[in-house]
C-alpha cells in the first residue's frame, strides 16, 4: 500500500513538492524556535552542574550583581558545621572595555578573595584555564586579571597584554574558556580592586559562595545557615535607580529616562532596603538545582510564546497538505470508482489516502528536523559568544512524530470524502 501511495505522490511531483516544502519549513521553524528554550536549559545545566557549592545572595535579587550582604557574616558562615570554604565575591558591571561600550554581550568584573579561592577544591574558572595561569594570593593588591577566551578574541588580547576597563589598565595573566554564555562574561580580579572599580564598600559583599565538606548535603548546610542568620540581614532586594541604570548600561534610550526617574524619586522618596522581619529568611540560598529550576520556570513561559509562534507555521502547513490531498482526490475520482468496482473497500481507499498524507508528513518531518538541526549549529557557529541553541534528540524525535501525525490528520477529511463515494457515482462524477 505504501509503495502504491508513494507512486501516486510521484505522479504529481510539483504539488507534492510544494506541500512537502511547506511542512518542512514549519517543522524546521518549530525545531529552531524550541531550540532557544532548550539552549537556555542546556547552558544552565552544563554551567551550574559543575559548581559543587551554594550561592548565598540577598532574597529576591535576580543575580549576585544586585545583591548586597554584610561582609561580617564571613566568619560566621565559616564556623558552621559542614562548611569547607566560604568565598566572598563582589560583582560589578564593566561599562567600557578597551574604549568600547560593553552592552551585548555584557561584561562583568568578578572580584575574588584570592586567599579563599586557593582553598576551594573546585573552581570552574581555575579548572578551565587555556592560556597563562589563574590568579593566586601573590596577585592581591595588583591589577592582574584573568579574562575569557571570548573577551580575548573580541579585543585581540593575549597573556601579557593589558586591557583598559573603566579607566583601569589591567594586565592579563590568564585566559579561561568554560564554553558557557553565562560564565564567559567575567573579568576576574582581586576583590579589593573590584570594590574600588564597582564602588562597593568594604563592609559589603555581593554574595558568598559556600563549598561544603565532602558527603554533606546541601539541604543540611542551608538549614544551618538559615538558623545562624535568622531575623537578620538587609531584607528583600528592591531595585534602586542606580541598579536600574547599571542594568541599562550605555543604552541611550534608557539613559534618557534617568532625569524623569530621579525627579519621581525626589518627589516620592527613594525606596530603601527593608530589614528582615521576624520569621523572614535573611538570605536566599541557591544550589545548582535551584538555578536550574528557576530557569525552567522562565523557559516554561517562553515555551508558551514559542508554541504560539510555531502554531502559525504549522497551521499553514496543515492547510497546504489538506489542499494537496483534496486536489489529488478530486482528480482521481474515476480511479477510486474503478478500484471500488474491482473489489476495493472504503477502508482500502481510506488507507491509501492516509498512507499518502502520512508519507508527506514523514518526509516533511525528516527534512524539517534535519534543516532545523543544521540551522541551530550554523547559528551557534556564527555567534558563539552571543547565543546557544540546542536541538536535543528528544526535540527532533518529537518534531518528526508531530509531523507524521499532522500529515495523517490533514489527509483524514479528503480520505473520508473519497471513501464514502459509491463506485458508479465516482465514475459518473469523473
Amino acid at each position: 500500500m505504501f509503495h502504491f501511495a508513494f507512486r501516486n505522490l510521484l505522479s504529481r511531483p510539483l504539488r507534492s513538492a510544494l506541500a512537502l516544502c511547506g511542512l518542512t519549513v514549519a517543522i524546521a521553524g518549530m525545531v529552531g524556535l524550541f531550540s532557544v528554550a532548550e539552549g537556555i536549559q542546556d547552558t544552565v545545566q552544563s554551567t551550574f552542574g559543575k559548581m559543587p557549592g551554594l550561592v548565598i545572595i540577598q532574597p529576591g535579587a535576580p543575580i549576585p550583581l544586585f545583591s548586597r550582604l554584610p561582609a561580617e557574616w564571613d566568619a560566621e558562615l565559616g564556623s558552621i558545621e559542614g562548611v569547607h570554604v566560604v568565598h566572598p565575591e563582589v560583582w560589578a558591571r564593566a561599562h567600557l572595555v578597551d574604549g568600547k561600550a560593553a552592552i551585548s554581550p555584557p561584561r562583568f568584573l568578578f572580584g575574588s578573595d584570592l586567599e579563599r579561592a586557593d582553598r576551594l577544591l573546585y573552581s570552574i574558572y581555575r579548572e578551565k584555564i587555556v592560556a597563562g595561569r589563574y590568579l593566586t594570593v601573590e596577585d592581591r593588591k595588583t591589577q592582574h586579571c584573568v579574562i575569557s577566551k571570548g573577551i580575548a578574541e573580541e579585543h585581540h588580547r593575549e597573556v601579557g597584554d593589558t586591557l583598559k576597563v573603566d579607566g583601569k589598565l589591567l594586565e592579563i595573566v590568564g585566559i579561561y574558556d568554560t564554553k558557557s554564555l553565562f560564565l564567559d562574561v567575567a573579568i576576574i580580579i582581586d576583590i579589593e580592586l573590584a570594590r574600588e572599580m564597582g564602588k562597593v564598600g568594604t563592609d559589603t559583599v555581593c554574595n558568598f559562595y559556600v563549598e561544603p565538606q565532602a558527603a554533606v548535603r546541601y539541604a543540611d548546610i542551608a538549614d544551618r545557615i538559615n538558623a545562624q542568620l535568622a531575623n537578620r540581614g538587609p531584607g528583600a532586594w528592591q531595585p534602586t535607580l542606580d541598579q536600574a541604570l547599571d542594568l541599562a548600561g550605555d543604552n541611550p534610550a534608557l539613559k534618557s529616562l534617568a532625569p524623569l526617574a530621579k525627579a519621581a524619586l525626589a518627589a516620592g522618596g527613594e525606596t530603601k532596603p527593608s530589614q528582615s522581619s521576624p520569621g523572614e529568611a535573611p538570605i536566599e540560598i541557591r544550589s545548582p538545582e535551584d538555578w536550574s529550576d528557576q530557569v525552567q520556570q522562565f523557559t516554561a513561559d517562553l515555551d508558551l510564546f514559542l508554541a504560539i509562534m510555531t502554531t502559525i507555521g504549522i497551521t499553514i502547513a496543515f492547510v497546504g497538505i489538506v489542499n494537496t490531498m483534496l486536489m489529488s482526490v478530486s482528480e482521481r475520482i474515476i480511479e477510486f470508482g474503478i478500484l471500488k468496482a474491482n473489489g476495493w473497500s472504503s477502508g482500502n481507499v481510506l488507507t491509501l489516502i492516509g498512507c499518502e498524507s502520512a508519507l508527506l508528513g514523514l518526509g516533511g518531518g525528516v527534512l524539517g528536523a534535519f534543516v532545523g538541526w543544521v540551522a541551530t549549529h550554523a547559528v551557534n557557529a556564527r555567534f558563539p559568544t552571543r547565543i546557544h541553541l540546542y536541538a536535543s534528540p528528544k526535540l527532533l524525535v518529537a518534531s518528526l512524530l508531530f509531523s507524521c501525525v499532522l500529515g495523517m490528520l490533514a489527509g483524514l477529511y479528503p480520505a473520508l470524502r473519497a471513501a464514502r463515494m459509491a463506485p458508479m457515482e465516482a465514475i459518473r462524477r469523473g
